[in-house]
């Protein structure tokens, strides 16, 4: 079973804003992972989201690249306390993909190719507020960031941002993910410290 890390030892830098409570900058992008890292080729990997109604809607590789691409700026925030501003990510748009998905549903119970899941309500994936990134700072997403592609939901906690994303299921009811069963807040807002179940 996994080791609960409460983070490292840090201090907000005074004066910058753009930092949530608690957290510090961080040097270089750390790679905090629950297992070993999966390695998903490009020829068989799908994305599938599976509707209230249990109808799966699947992407290849070939087609997610046919999609529109967002440029995505973006802040990011890990639990462990570290944070990196003004990241650059390139991806889909969970907004393009839910054009021909039914979102009749409150909540989406995210997978991943480690097997790996959390929850993240709908209306925090919708309204451009979460992506599928598959390149980072102007390269193709490294392997040990998620690559070939991992969700990206910067206004959350980086956990939720679940990397090798293989899908989701939506629910009319929340369902807890791996690390929120282990004692993660089920929400995990950076700026309300929400890292522990409690916080």
């Amino acid at each position: 079973m996994p080791i609960l890390n409460r983070g490292f030892r840090s201090r907000r830098q005074p004066g910058d804003d753009r930092l949530p409570p608690g957290q510090h900058l961080a040097d270089g992008f750390p790679v905090l992972t629950a297992g070993p890292t999966p390695r998903v080729p490009t020829d068989t990997w799908r994305f599938v989201i599976t509707d209230a109604a249990r109808r799966r809607h699947t992407w290849s590789w070939d087609e997610l690249m046919r999609l529109p691409r967002e440029q995505i700026t973006a802040d990011i925030h890990c639990v462990t306390k570290w944070s990196k501003l003004g990241t650059r990510w390139e991806g889909v748009s969970l907004d393009t993909l839910f054009e021909s998905v039914p979102a009749v549903a409150d909540h989406a119970l995210v997978h991943t190719y480690d097997a790996y899941t959390t929850n993240v309500p709908l209306g925090d994936l919708l309204g451009a507020k979460a992506w599928l990134a598959y390149r980072y700072e102007g390269a193709e997403l490294d392997p040990r960031h998620g690559g070939p592609a991992r969700l990206l939901v910067p206004h959350l906690y980086l956990w939720k941002s679940a990397k090798w994303v293989r899908g989701m299921h939506l629910l009319d009811h929340d369902e807890p993910g791996f690390w929120e069963m282990r004692g993660y807040h089920n929400y995990g807002d950076p700026w309300r410290e929400q890292r522990y179940a409690g916080d």
